[in-house]
């Protein structure tokens, strides 16, 4: 059996491992780079001194059209992700997991910023890429408590958390603002470390993220490290029982990560890379010295058991911080067109590069020729001219010439039409390529004249939109799907305590423990502009085919079902919270139909008309009683007088006998 794998050894293959990887220094850095500069708009570097150096913004119109179909998509609603329950006893947990992994991607994390830069990235540099982790951050805060009893005093220092700073016990004078008093109770001063788990959720420029070349998908990955500038600083909060000084870090490291020019161009349109770095920041101070971090997510057969596991190395040079085994990579990445078997897919940029800089090469040119025709060019014949005049070009200006012919103005080429034409079916093959046309921008004039109808304008918006809800189904499926995979399975791992929280304008305690291991989950990918009003009309004429059905007594419609229509009509409009117009009857009071309270009183009626009818029997029988009873009374009374008047009768003969 081999020997166990050492610092040096991972070290080794780290570095290896970074050198061989995509996105390091190779064709696909030089691709990003080059997008970058084109959506910039910087110069291509064959321009010519004094002629135009115009520079078309093809690449940036295109993504920045794009964006706000995306966005709309998926943050213009409450609720981005759905949970299904597996089973029924899952609705009321399924419910509430998608009320909060909404609210922690929404509202405990900047949701909306890193959806924005997650896409820019995607569209411009092929592949976006977020860090998603669970983060045990521990605060502390300094609180103080006087007047406080013995019991008091012996509750609050009995927390964990809690630490002593000052104490002055009942008695004993203090300093207040009215002066030197003396202590009523226990003055206390004490820290308290506020223990705060939370999901954390960053983007990672696609320069500082590495993965293997054999990798398809992240999950399948050999290798993936995210390098990270860190100053000194920094790394001792991180590591503070490594004791670092920058003279040990800086032996082994890769200064490569500091000058990469993919990462030089993510600064050079503000020119601001010049003031990154240790060589460029010109301060002195050692703490705010700047190195390379590299988180370096490795799969190894570490404790030499025969079976490899994912693990966890940062590295700064060859200086190892940290080595621990973790459950998966905390990476999900996005790309609007995927290439099947590849990580990296392709950009909006890499679509329409080439056009930008065919549509600047001809819009230099046209500068060029209007320059010329505006300005004009001179044959002049040697020494018969004042050149100084020649040049001097103001209005009312003369030239000092010794002949009249001396002087002759050339004739500039016109611009041929064919040029403006060129450019118009550029246009045509960037709207085919990217699904941005001039009816998505809202700026076709033809679409509001008479000969076009609704229908052939919804036709042409729905064509012009199949692109791009092609991409936003390929985030939602390859990327942000898994993304909220990985926040629910991180909170139902790590959160065990309860938080209340507010989710739909009600207090809620959550237990993400209690959840179920697995879920299912819906991304609510919406549509745009064209495909909502549609929409919108499809709603409006179910919500009166339901009214009506309703009406006419049929049974096919309830009240949940015309909530969920009037629900979603509401989403459509753009508005995000639904229970401000209209109540869920599942949260309302359960109410019967007016058929049925028709009939149950109906029934309740007859009910107390037979309980009349049986009262009446009874009290009938009862009467019966008391006179059969009264009867047999009289009866018997009478029998008696009888056997009295016989007794008589007797004793009156035996007397007279």
């Amino acid at each position: 059996m081999s020997e166990r794998i050492t610092e040096e050894d991972i070290v080794s293959r780290i570095r290896g491992e970074i050198t061989d990887s995509l996105g390091y220094s190779d064709t696909i850095s030089e691709q990003r780079e080059k997008a970058m500069d084109y959506y910039y708009g910087l110069p291509f570097g064959n321009e010519v001194e004094g002629r135009s150096q115009f520079v078309d913004s093809t690449v940036q119109d295109t993504i920045e059209w794009i964006k706000p179909s995306l966005m709309r998509v998926f943050a213009s609603g409450d609720t981005m992700v759905t949970f299904a329950p597996v089973g029924p006893e899952d609705v009321k947990g399924a419910k509430q997991a998608t009320d909060y992994v909404n609210h922690v991607f929404m509202k405990d994390n900047p949701g909306w910023q890193i959806l924005y830069s997650w896409f820019t990235d995607a569209l411009m540099q092929k592949n976006g890429i977020v860090k998603v982790w669970w983060d045990e951050s521990e605060k502390w805060n300094r609180e103080e408590y006087k007047g406080l009893d013995d019991e008091e005093l012996a509750a609050l220092v009995a927390d964990d958390d809690v630490e002593v700073i000052e104490h002055t016990p009942p008695g004993e004078e203090v300093e207040s603002d009215y002066g030197v008093t003396s202590s009523e109770g226990h003055h206390i001063v004490i820290t308290r470390n506020l223990k705060r788990g939370a999901v954390r959720i960053e983007n990672v420029p696609p320069d500082e993220f590495l993965i293997s070349r054999e990798a398809k998908t992240i999950e399948d990955a050999r290798f993936v490290c995210h390098r990270v500038p860190k100053t000194l600083s920094d790394l001792r909060e991180m590591y503070p029982e490594k004791n670092l000084e920058a003279e040990d870090l800086s032996s082994g490291g890769m200064d490569e990560d500091e000058y990469s020019m993919e990462r030089l161009s993510r600064y050079e349109f503000d020119k601001s890379a010049k003031y990154w770095g240790n060589e460029w920041s010109g301060n002195d101070d050692e703490s705010l010295q700047v190195f390379w971090l590299h988180e370096s997510f490795l799969k190894a057969d570490y404790n030499n058991d025969g079976i490899s596991e994912l693990r966890k190395v940062c590295t700064v040079g060859s200086t190892v911080l940290s080595n621990d085994e973790i459950d998966r990579y905390p990476f999900v990445s996005i790309t609007p067109i995927k290439i099947p078997h590849k990580f990296f897919g392709l950009s909006v940029s890499d679509l329409v590069m080439d056009i930008q800089l065919i549509k600047s090469t001809l819009m230099r040119n046209l500068m060029d020729n209007m320059y010329n025709q505006n300005f004009g060019r001179y044959a002049v014949l040697e020494g018969q001219a004042n050149l100084d005049d020649l040049l001097t070009q103001r209005p009312g200006g003369i030239v000092r010439v010794k002949s009249p012919n001396a002087v002759t103005p050339l004739t500039t080429p016109a611009l041929q039409p064919y040029s403006f034409q060129m450019l118009t079916y550029l246009d045509g093959i960037r709207e085919s390529r990217s699904g941005v046309s001039k009816n998505t921008q809202g700026l076709n004039d033809d679409a509001l004249k008479s000969h076009q109808t609704a229908t052939a304008v919804a036709q042409v918006m729905t064509a012009a939109q199949a692109r791009v809800e092609l991409i936003a189904r390929n985030f939602a499926e390859t990327g942000v799907k898994d993304l909220m995979l990985c926040i629910y399975e991180l909170i139902q791992k790590n959160q065990d305590k309860k938080r209340v929280v507010q989710l739909n304008n009600e207090w809620v305690s959550v237990r993400p423990d209690m959840w179920r291991d697995k879920s299912d989950c819906t991304i609510s990918v919406g549509l745009g502009h064209g495909n909502r009003d549609q929409q919108m009309s499809h709603l409006s004429q179910m919500m009166q085919f339901a009214s009506q059905a309703m009406s006419g007594g049929l049974n096919i419609v309830t009240e949940q079902n015309l909530y969920n229509m009037g629900a979603a009509l509401i989403r459509n409009m753009g508005f995000q919270n639904v229970h401000d117009f209209l109540t869920d009857p599942s949260a309302a009071p359960q109410k019967q139909d007016p058929r049925q309270e028709m009939a149950q009183a109906e029934l309740q009626i007859k009910k107390g008309e037979l309980d009349i009818k049986v009262a009446e029997t009874q009290i009938k029988a009862q009467k019966l009683q008391l006179e059969t009873a009264k009867l047999q009374s009289e009866n018997k009374f009478k029998m008696e007088e009888i056997a009295i008047e016989r007794e008589q009768n007797r004793a009156v003969a035996i007397g007279a006998t």
